[in-house]
């Protein structure tokens, strides 16, 4: 089976509503975002980041890469921030797949199966992976790797995703 890390939102400047509880949770969980980014480096997988536009729609990704190093928290988006060869994708919506590239490159790629992390777990992360699994995809989602807003919500999203999307959970 042919697998891609897909990273959503992990670039960020935490400069939102939200931001504050989302870093302190990034903060908390950044091991397992390293980790999960190390291993697929390691195994040759396709590194995929699919990213909020904060409004940019200019679609460049080295910008927003920048504003997120020079932002609250660009101390831990640095380690996972993307390379040169790794595929990023602006998203306008939750899902990573709503109304970008993303599928195509997949498919491109041949990928059977993603390996799914970022942030939130409840909303950016969980749509995504139920809209990948309506598309055909294998979904792990790699809960060590995920940074959520409201750990309660967080595990609600969760159980759905693995109960009823039919998603895989991976925790350490």
């Amino acid at each position: 089976m042919k697998d891609a890390l897909l990273l959503v939102d992990v670039v960020n400047d935490f400069e939102h509503e939200d931001g504050e509880k989302l870093l302190e949770s990034f903060r908390s969980r950044h091991a397992g975002f390293v980790h999960a980014l190390e291993q697929a480096r390691a195994d040759g997988l396709t590194v995929v980041y699919a990213n909020d536009t904060f409004g940019d729609w200019r679609g460049d990704a080295p910008a927003l890469v920048r504003r997120a190093l020079e932002g609250r928290g660009g101390e831990l988006v640095e380690p996972i921030a993307p390379q040169e060869d790794d595929c990023f994708v602006v998203k306008p919506r939750y899902s990573a797949f709503d109304h970008t590239p993303l599928e195509l490159i997949l498919r491109e790629r041949e990928i059977e199966r993603l390996l799914l992390g970022g942030m939130s777990t409840e909303g950016c992360v969980a749509q995504t992976a139920i809209d990948a699994r309506e598309l055909g995809f294998k979904v792990s989602v790699l809960a060590d790797a995920c940074a959520t807003i409201d750990e309660r919500v967080e595990q609600v999203a969760l159980e759905y995703v693995e109960t009823v999307a039919g998603a895989f959970l991976v925790r350490s």
